[in-house]
């Protein structure tokens, strides 16, 4: 007899993103038959990470890799350099090696969930670095990816937002570190899994917490709209995503090919040359532009870039625009000039 259909389908998920790991590996020349790439899996406790950590470890070995574990100790309620060492029991008695706990400070900048977002991803960056992982597994599902175009949505960040989480994502140097293997499973077959396997999970708190945007849209907007809509909403949202990526990769792809036959012999942005271009194409190359410059991506919205594009669309002799980071953006002499102050 099989496992459980849950428990089956996260270790399907798993065992393509491993397959995907070693290929990787391969293009790069690395050769796992001789030095076992290591994969970790970054886990909170809750029932999606604990999921995911169990299919890591009934999954790796058998295809020759070492699997590991990394909880981030966030430090936000009493308690939870506690929960974060219970955690690493619970990896440990997983078999997985190397796991470690990693406590970071939050800061302030972006509001609380960015903040807390970005302490994770540098902690979980400089354990991978330390300890030479391949990959880094998080926990995200289909109803994290369908929340996420809702959020994206409200914010009226254009189609790049709508695109969600990427599959496979990471910095500069880094770009497949972090694969989401989750992003076709449901919710409930990741607590299914785990309460199968008999997996104790931690629920957090802040996941409940109204005063966490994501928590009430979870909650209460996307119920609502279950309810006026019908079953389906969170499927529908996923498939947007997936639709909305293809259509900003290719935009994206076109803009960087475009940039190049906008500037003259001196580097510069000709304002004439921008005109001619696709408006999404244009705004594409102008976002480039003013992140080439200084403006951190986090901090740049569309905001930004409309008023950076009226320079171009809608000339009036307007002064100097000012952007993240301290970057300027002025025309001058039929050239757009963005730097930084």
């Amino acid at each position: 007899m099989g496992p459980h259909p849950a428990v089956a389908a996260i270790r399907l998920a798993v065992r393509r993103v491993l397959h995907d790991v070693l290929t990787d590996l391969s293009h790069r020349s690395a050769d796992p038959r001789t030095t076992p790439p290591l994969v970790l899996v970054a886990c909170s406790g809750g029932a999606d990470s604990m999921a995911l950590a169990s299919a890591l470890a009934f999954e790796a070995p058998k295809l020759g890799i070492r699997a590991g574990g990394i909880t981030v100790d966030h430090g936000l309620q009493p308690g939870s350099d506690l929960r974060a060492a219970e955690v690493v029991t619970r990896m440990t008695a997983l078999r997985l090696d190397p796991v470690e706990s990693v406590a970071v400070r939050v800061g302030r900048e972006g509001g609380p969930e960015a903040a807390a977002r970005d302490a994770r991803y540098a902690a979980l960056d400089e354990a991978a670095d330390r300890l030479g992982a391949s990959a880094v597994l998080l926990g995200h599902t289909r109803d994290d990816q369908a929340e996420t175009v809702l959020l994206g949505l409200a914010r009226g960040s254009g189609i790049r937002s709508l695109s969600g989480m990427a599959e496979v994502s990471g910095g500069p140097g880094r770009s497949h570190r972090y694969r989401r293997p989750f992003l076709q499973v449901d919710r409930q077959t990741a607590r299914k899994a785990c309460m199968v396997q008999s997996l104790p999970v931690w629920d957090d708190p802040h996941n409940i917490d109204p005063a966490y945007t994501r928590s009430r849209l979870r909650h209460e907007g996307l119920p609502a709209l279950e309810k006026a809509l019908g079953k389906g909403v969170v499927e529908a949202l996923a498939r947007t995503a997936q639709l909305s990526r293809d259509d900003a990769d290719a935009l994206d792809a076109w803009a960087a090919e475009a940039e190049t036959g906008v500037r003259d012999e001196d580097g510069r942005l000709e304002c004439a040359k921008l005109y001619a271009l696709p408006p999404a194409v244009r705004r594409r190359v102008l976002r480039r532009a003013v992140v080439a410059a200084g403006s951190p991506a986090g901090s740049l919205f569309a905001r930004h870039i409309e008023e950076v594009d009226r320079l171009i669309t809608g000339w009036r002799g307007q002064g100097a625009i000012n952007l993240p980071g301290r970057v300027e953006a002025q025309r001058q002499g039929g050239r757009l000039v963005i730097r930084q102050g």
